[in-house]
């Protein structure tokens, strides 16, 4: 990133960090080693949690501290530092922590995590200076580009849109803007082109239309393959054993029966399907192995008939809980399936959707919080222990092109993702790994490659937003990198009170939304003549040099120190 102006200068103090969780670990190794600042984490001990590996980073001070309250914000020097992060899991207490670092510091920078952006949004207005994040929210695109592998296209969320890069001459629709002109001899891209229509690639919204390099192989649809895979739908593995040797036993008894007694198949069939039926008649005129038989088909029938109870009970059972699981009645393929509908899974199973991929849920929960969007969007739901075989195969693993476990729990994404393995040994499988050093083994020992952690990917954006670097995602356009970043419209700054074109500048920035002061949402229909005002945001897509040169534009103007004689 350039040097640039700071909204404070000169920087003082130190950062402190509220919490003992991955991402409070994570983030103190990231400010502390590649930004080489001076931390100070407040855990409740050192001995639980993340407080052990946190006292092992170097420049990291640790406190130990019951609550975050006033004495405790006093003890680390509040008055006097420049940034706090607040990223403990209750996200109650780190909005009433905010409330009282603004007080001992109304001038201090605030970052706090919240995985409700919508309320986040209106919270960050009651304080002077302040970035609120959601790892889910950072963290799902990496996810989702994991499971499309080389395929998709790069994409970014930005401001409750998923925005993708495109060729222009695809046709698309709802196109932002031109990104870059990459037909130039000497193969360097021209980025963000004054002429528009000279872009071959463009950015633009995605709408949930399916496109070619997302949608994958076709379906299947021969008959017997049908067949087949609808039988397994409705049973399960070991009821269809039971059911199919219960058949062949009764088959193979009326055929006895015929023989021995030497009366027709049809004849023998009819007394059988009486004893199914429980109207056994015992005869004693039957010779001895015709006696035998009967017992033994009678015997059978008993136990038929549970099996055929289970089965329609089983599949009662999963129809009422999976909802719109009648789309999995046909084989289908090319899908991605998602384990786990939590705050990351939510996230991931949105974007996929934007991007036109067709998405299979499996949750164990019909309470989690991303059950309501996966219905909304007419996603089927299969309700189940995804370390199961029987609920991976209801979810047509075998034929997915891509598994994604985002479940709180390290073994259920493992043995989940394994199981998925186990059916189909060349599935795509992307695992959500809290341990780094579990990951390390499980790429070592059981060849999975791709295995994330949401603190790791999401800390690197709450360092930059303590730092006051306000980046929201990255776009690579060959060997460059094309940065979308969140920029606040500051009192006295150039861009105050000037027209909303000015913030354009050709070859290095455009303006893609406009978030106006007071209002939650974005405006993506720009009216180039809305004169700017302290408080408005742009979000902007910019090369490298060309987010200084904005952001040098958008910091107000310090106001000069007194130099009048003391």
């Amino acid at each position: 990133m350039p040097t640039v102006p700071r909204l404070r200068s000169p920087l003082r103090g130190r950062l402190i960090i509220c919490g003992d969780t991955p991402l409070a670990f994570r983030l103190a190794d990231e400010l502390s080693t590649r930004y080489l600042q001076d931390v100070t984490v407040i855990v409740s001990s050192k001995r639980r949690n993340h407080g052990p590996q946190i006292t092992d980073l170097p420049r990291v001070r640790v406190h130990e501290a019951a609550e975050l309250d006033d004495e405790t914000f006093r003890a680390v020097h509040t008055e006097s530092a420049r940034a706090v992060a607040l990223v403990g899991n209750s996200e109650v207490g780190n909005i009433h922590a905010a409330l009282r670092v603004q007080e001992l510091n109304p001038d201090i920078r605030l970052v706090i995590r919240m995985s409700n952006t919508a309320l986040g949004n209106r919270i960050r207005t009651l304080f002077k200076d302040c970035a609120v994040l959601s790892d889910g929210a950072v963290a799902a695109p990496s996810f989702v580009a994991a499971a499309l592998g080389d395929l998709p296209p790069s994409h970014v969320r930005v401001a409750g849109r998923t925005l993708y890069v495109a060729h222009r001459s695809d046709r698309v629709r709802n196109v932002v803007c031109g990104l870059a002109d990459t037909r130039r001899s000497d193969g360097a891209p021209r980025l963000l082109p004054v002429d528009q229509e000279r872009a071959n690639l463009v950015l633009a919204v995605a709408d949930g239309t399916s496109r070619t390099s997302l949608a994958g192989p076709p379906v299947n649809r021969r008959p017997v393959t049908t067949l087949t895979r609808n039988l397994r739908l409705i049973l399960s593995r070991r009821l269809l054993q039971v059911a199919m040797a219960l058949l062949v036993l009764i088959v193979v008894g009326s055929t006895a029966l015929s023989i021995g007694d030497r009366h027709g198949f049809t004849y023998s069939l009819y007394l059988v399907l009486l004893d199914i039926a429980g109207a056994a008649n015992p005869d004693p005129q039957l010779s001895g192995p015709a006696k035998v038989t009967q017992v033994i088909i009678t015997l059978a029938s008993l136990a038929l008939v549970p099996a055929i109870t289970a089965a329609v009970v089983d599949t009662l059972v999963r129809a009422r809980l999976a909802g719109p699981l009648e789309q999995l009645r046909d084989p289908i393929n090319g899908h991605v399936v998602v384990v786990g509908l939590g705050e990351v899974g939510l996230r991931v199973v949105s974007q996929l959707h934007d991007l036109g991929v067709q998405v299979v849920c499996v949750e164990a929960n019909e309470d989690a919080v991303g059950v309501p969007l996966a219905r909304r969007l007419g996603l089927p739901i299969v309700f189940g222990d995804a370390t199961r075989g029987e609920t991976l195969r209801t979810a047509w693993v075998g034929t997915c092109r891509a598994v994604v476990t985002v479940t709180s729990d390290d073994i259920t994404n493992l043995e989940a993702g394994l199981n998925a393995r186990a059916l189909r040994d060349n599935v795509r499988v992307v695992l959500r790994l809290f341990d780094d050093d579990l990951a390390a083994r499980v790429h070592r020992n059981f060849k999975i490659p791709v295995s994330r952690s949401v603190s790791f990917l999401a800390a690197p954006a709450f360092a930059a937003a303590m730092m006051e670097r306000q980046v929201i995602g990255t776009i690579p356009v060959g060997r460059s990198v094309m940065l979308i970043a969140d920029m606040p419209i500051g009192a006295s700054s150039e861009l105050d009170g000037r027209p909303l074109r000015e913030a354009n500048l050709p070859g290095e920035a455009r303006v893609l939304a406009l978030g106006r002061r007071g209002r939650p949402r974005f405006d993506w229909d720009l009216q180039n003549g809305y004169l700017l005002i302290p408080g408005d945001r742009l979000v902007v897509l910019a090369t490298r040099s060309g987010i200084g040169h904005l952001r040098a534009r958008t910091i107000g103007t310090p106001e000069p120190p007194s130099t009048s004689p003391r």
